[in-house]
């Protein structure tokens, strides 16, 4: 099989620095797409140690101008793009009375927009070629949205929709192309340090909480297994089935918890620097502030990766229930009485 050509927008740091990694560790030359050139230059670099190529481009993903001029000069450096993963993101902590409409905006315009201009690339070159694929990293929240987080949620929520809309179009028009989404629960990234937060508290992800290694792995295994989507974490499991059987009362449950669920004791900086317009410097990484409480892996991300085996077993197990269920329900067989045997007494009868 040839190399693969990996582009991943929103590289630099967070969940696109561990699925560029990732991917440098699955043999896939990387391109990588942010604002941040000390931070982009520095993942790179680790991605060299796996002896991979890699090429980066500075690019706003809300200009689609900038993603079509990133998307070939990856292409000059590392040959064609055989999948695309749209990761890039930016939001607002605040309720909604208190967001502005340019701020509203510019989050909507990166986390939605940038996914639809990282799609339409990756497109125009794979349709030409006859394969590709791209991946849509989306959220528990695309399904459940939460108080505080009005703009990720209704990005996330557009960006499943138009998702799911292109994957239709893709199979009409018999394009070998696979088009998928992972879907993610609260990851440690260092987005909590550095998105514009207007509640007066620090943000943390709701709990449980998992690392980025965990997403990364997710987003690895759909680009190379074609699901069409993939649930990361049991609390991304729950979310998106109770809210399909009991929206109204998730509702009432999230207007008493989801405050302080998402916020820390500490009171943020109302001076702190963000990165809705512009990056924001430091030597972040993969990885946020909330290692401690971070979990390493997801059962239900196994299950996603094994479905076969899993469904087997269960089916096996269900089997099994029916058997014991049908043999208890058939009548014991009466042993022949013989008037010359002697009763057996049993042990405290």
């Amino acid at each position: 099989m040839p190399k693969q050509v990996v582009v991943i927008t929103g590289a630099a740091a967070g969940v696109g620095r561990a699925t560029a990694r990732e991917f440098a560790n699955s043999g896939c030359d990387v391109g990588l797409i942010g604002r941040n050139q000390d931070r982009l230059d520095s993942a790179a670099e680790e991605l060299r140690a796996f002896g991979v190529r890699t090429a980066i481009a500075i690019a706003d993903v809300a200009d689609d101008a900038a993603v079509e001029a990133a998307a070939d000069s990856i292409e000059a450096a590392l040959g064609p793009i055989t999948i695309w993963v749209n990761n890039a993101m930016a939001t607002v902590y605040s309720p909604v009375v208190e967001i502005t409409p340019a701020e509203f905006r510019r989050a909507t315009e990166v986390t939605y927009l940038g996914t639809v201009f990282g799609t339409m690339s990756a497109l125009r070159r794979m349709r030409r070629r006859g394969s590709g694929t791209i991946v849509n990293v989306g959220s528990a929240l695309a399904y459940r949205s939460v108080p505080l987080q009005a703009v990720y949620c209704g990005a996330k929520s557009a960006i499943r929709g138009f998702t799911d809309s292109l994957r239709s179009e893709i199979l009409h028009d018999g394009d070998d192309i696979h088009l998928t989404m992972v879907h993610l629960p609260a990851i440690n990234t260092p987005q909590f340090s550095w998105t514009l937060n207007r509640t007066g508290q620090r943000m943390q992800p709701v709990p449980p909480i998992y690392e980025p290694e965990i997403a990364a792995r997710a987003i690895v295994f759909a680009a190379f297994h074609h699901r069409r989507e993939v649930w990361v974490g049991f609390s991304t499991v729950t979310a998106i089935l109770a809210n399909r059987v009991a929206a109204g009362l998730a509702d009432r449950y999230l207007a008493r918890v989801g405050y302080s669920s998402q916020m820390t004791k500490e009171k943020a900086d109302p001076n702190a620097a963000n990165n809705l317009y512009e990056s924001v410097p430091g030597a972040y990484a993969a990885h946020g502030n909330f290692d401690e409480q971070a979990r390493t892996r997801s059962y239900e991300l196994f299950t996603s990766r094994h479905k076969l085996g899993v469904g087997l077993t269960a089916l096996g197990l269900v089997a099994l229930a029916a058997v014991r269920s049908a043999a208890g329900r058939q009548p014991p067989h009466a042993p022949a009485r013989n008037p010359k045997r002697c009763p057996v007494r049993l042990p405290g009868r």
